[in-house]
């Protein structure tokens, strides 16, 4: 009897433990997936390559089409979003791009990011002025809203004549918390005493020079490109990438979005605008042979006073101990120059540290530590 008192008593002690195991399983996270809240650093990056989710109406236009996305829900609260595009664009085709924002209470209008097109002669090229209103307002490329939020669509017009409609390759959609607090992070010393072979080129040496800073940038970007891919046809003069990056609503040709999404209309290329939170990151792309557009405040780069004023450099080193090296278009000679590293920081403040990335579709981008760029961290949360 005491024999069979004891079986029953350890059968009923084996399955109370089998039972909290299993328990104890379910409780435990997904294998791989942290825990920890994902430390985003006020910044986020969102990209669709495929548009397949998108609900799809037609528009006022004969052949016209609407893609609207559904609710996209962002890791941040955000007061400031950047819309980039890439697209084929036949000489007949025309694109426009908007968002709006959803908040608890209401939803703002649709706010006008971008008027794209093969061929400005036929349809606008232009960003668009006048749009602010309670909710917000578009400063050129960037919708800045009153309030934050972490939900919102958007919306894309498609258009052109008989079969020749825009091509999507890729939406970018940066958003930032301006106000988040970020601390500085270690720097990637694996980019320190790497110089990268971009070729050098001044805005100096073409007619209206000294507002051409942005073209000039990506001429550079792209003609290193031409070199390491061997592809002749990537390298594009200054004037030509003036030409297709004007916005006469803006008045000059410093548009990022539409400096990007000229280079990214190319075959085989990615172009964007987003934003970074660190040096760290920045050398990232460096340690990894893929230089970057940065906008910044020339004064404060040079030490030259504080007065704002908006200028493109393309980094593409650092020194031995850690200061940038730039092609500087903004000057007739020497156009690859040393900035010490916290001229860098102080003035690349001034964009929110805004920057160009442009390289191959099929390139190996770094490690996304914070979900910055196009990576796996740049998947859209859809509801």
């Amino acid at each position: 009897m005491r024999q069979l008192l004891l079986v029953n008593h350890i059968s009923a002690r084996s399955l109370l433990r089998s039972v909290c195991f299993a328990l104890a399983v379910l409780c435990l996270p997904p294998m791989n997936v942290s825990s920890e809240p994902f430390d985003a650093r006020g910044q986020q990056f969102i990209a669709f390559k495929s548009f397949g989710t998108f609900k799809k109406s037609p528009g006022k236009q004969p052949g016209e089409i609407i893609l609207t996305s559904r609710e996209i829900h962002s890791r941040i609260a955000w007061d400031e979003l950047i819309a980039s595009w890439n697209v084929e664009m036949p000489a007949s085709a025309y694109l426009k791009i908007e968002a709006r924002a959803i908040y608890p209470s209401h939803t703002t209008k649709w706010y006008v990011l971008g008027l794209w097109s093969g061929d400005p002669a036929r349809h606008p090229r232009e960003s668009v002025r006048r749009q602010k209103d309670a909710d917000g307002n578009v400063d050129t490329d960037t919708l800045i809203l009153r309030e934050p939020t972490k939900c919102f669509q958007v919306r894309l017009t498609l258009g052109g004549a008989g079969r020749e409609k825009p091509k999507l390759k890729f939406l970018g959609l940066s958003l930032t918390d301006t106000g988040a607090q970020r601390e500085s992070l270690p720097p990637n010393r694996a980019a320190w005493g790497k110089t990268l072979a971009v070729p050098e080129r001044s805005q100096m040496a073409y007619e209206n020079g000294g507002v051409l800073c942005s073209p000039t940038t990506v001429s550079m970007m792209m003609a290193h490109w031409s070199r390491v891919l061997k592809r002749p046809s990537l390298d594009h003069d200054v004037p030509e990438i003036v030409t297709g990056v004007h916005d006469p609503k803006w008045g000059g040709t410093g548009n990022w979005v539409f400096n990007t999404a000229y280079a990214g209309a190319l075959p085989g290329m990615r172009a964007y605008t987003t934003r970074l939170t660190d040096v760290s990151e920045l050398e990232d792309w460096i340690a990894r042979g893929i230089p970057v557009g940065l906008s910044l405040c020339y004064n404060r780069f040079r030490g030259k006073g504080r007065e704002p004023s908006g200028h493109l450099v393309v980094c593409v080193g650092f020194t031995a101990t850690g200061d940038v090296i730039v092609n500087d278009p903004g000057t007739s000679k020497n156009v690859r120059k040393i900035f010490p590293r916290a001229n860098l920081v102080d003035a690349w403040a001034h964009s929110k540290n805004a920057v160009y990335f442009i390289y191959p579709e099929k390139a190996r981008v770094p490690k996304d530590r914070f979900g910055h760029w196009e990576s796996a961290k740049a998947k859209p949360v859809l509801k």
